[in-house]
């Protein structure tokens, strides 16, 4: 039985609010739980949505977090396809899209990330895509089989991890590929020009085209479908779509109109949030993509848009939301399936952090672990198709000692020697 007297509340219908519900109930929490999604899909998680369910080697299904029928069986209570636009820190309420007020106890703010949009004309023709939502890969999926069907163009606008996936699963379907990147190399901010040539290969030898040191700037088209991308270098690519994949920005508005402290932009942007995942209010929680988190190991605030980040972040807040003590310190990590290539990552190494590079194995062959280190200390490591060793990776990061770097290079040394 469901004791009414204490209500959690949970907005945001993805992995973090998904998994914070299943956590409440497997700790014995025995008050309302009351999950607010503004879509109208059961709460799913992202990956599939650039990787299997995309290349079409997945169902949909897969990507759902919990079958529909577990939601009423562990009592959780789902409004999904309503929007919450206020929160009343006050009257610990929130007021939904046709003006429900709904008290909470505890509050849990998982309400993600959205992609950010081209500023350029032509981004209305009815060709111009972004993938965030289970929907927009659905229609995704459609358009990649009819491109390879009919030998269409796609026009990536961005050369990061979704950039990327979404290219090696247009090649699956014979799709031509274009990607357009500012940066000398794709994933130049994430892991650095030492990196990105192996993804450049990688994709170059898959049909992918890149345009690097180049913008989009005016997406044409005729009777509203697209015809062309063109650049600020006087390029123009021909395409019967374009992606969007130049990142995504923190949905802090809510959070922003009740009056709660942001993390500054330095810092990623998103809801401050202690160590608990506490924001500036006591009695409200933040987590996944939306959250910066006073890191206790890396001594700055993080803010991470990754799967990991939600299917861990939800549980510890959760569990801080009932009472507990609770320290967020998770080592971030994420995984890329492109081709024939798999890879992990452990750790935080951004732009200008790190001093040196070290490859253990064979780039080569794309079989080999990769270390970006300062001071001869690990930040983080990438596992590129070689398996079982992100317990090593996220060790070294998580030791802060001085490792010696022709040591770590060397295949023959046990990565656990070394912490």
């Amino acid at each position: 039985m469901v004791d009414a007297n204490r209500t959690f509340v949970i907005v945001g219908g993805g992995l973090a609010g998904a998994k914070a519900a299943e956590t409440l109930r497997s700790e014995g929490f025995t008050g309302r739980v009351i999950l607010i999604g503004d879509e109208r899909d059961h709460p799913y998680e992202r990956p599939p949505l650039s990787k299997g369910y995309l290349a079409g080697k997945d169902e949909r299904d897969s990507a759902f977090v919990h079958e529909p029928a577990w939601y009423a069986r562990a009592d959780i209570e789902l409004h999904l396809g309503q929007v919450v636009t206020s929160v009343d820190r006050a009257g610990r309420s929130v007021q939904l899209g046709d003006n429900t007020v709904v008290h909470y106890d505890k509050l849990l703010l998982a309400t993600g990330a959205e992609p950010r949009r081209l500023d350029i004309p032509g981004t209305d023709l009815v060709g111009v895509h972004h993938l965030r939502r289970l929907a927009h890969a659905d229609r995704l999926r459609n358009v990649l089989s009819a491109l390879g069907r009919d030998n269409g163009h796609l026009v990536i606008a961005g050369g990061g991890w979704i950039g990327l996936e979404v290219a090696a699963a247009a090649r699956g379907y014979g799709a031509e590929v274009t990607v357009v990147e500012p940066s000398p190399t794709p994933l130049h901010h994430v892991i650095g020009p030492e990196l990105g040539q192996i993804f450049t290969d990688l994709h170059t030898a898959h049909g992918v085209r890149f345009h690097f040191g180049a913008h989009l700037t005016e997406i044409t088209g005729q009777d509203g479908l697209v015809l062309a991308a063109r650049t600020d270098t006087g390029d123009e690519h021909p395409a019967h779509d374009v992606l969007a994949a130049i990142g995504a920005a923190p949905r802090t508005a809510l959070a922003e109109a009740a009056g709660l402290d942001m993390a500054a932009p330095e810092h990623g942007g998103g809801v401050a949030v202690d160590a608990s995942l506490r924001t500036s209010d006591p009695h409200i929680f933040a987590a996944g993509d939306l959250a910066s988190v006073e890191h206790p190991l890396f001594g700055t605030r993080l803010r991470v848009e990754h799967w990991a980040n939600a299917l861990n972040g939800g549980p510890a807040a959760a569990r801080a939301m009932l009472g507990q003590e609770v320290t967020y310190d998770r080592v971030p990590y994420f995984f890329s399936d492109q081709y024939d290539l798999g890879l992990e990552y452990s750790g935080w190494a951004p732009p200008g952090s790190y001093d040196q590079v070290v490859i253990r194995g064979d780039a080569g062959k794309r079989e080999f672990i990769a270390f970006w280190l300062k001071d001869r200390r690990v930040l983080a490591g990438m596992n590129v198709n070689v398996w079982e060793v992100t317990d090593g990776i996220q060790q070294l990061v998580r030791s802060r000692r001085e490792i010696d770097p022709h040591a770590l290079g060397d295949p023959s040394v046990p990565l656990d020697s070394l912490v």
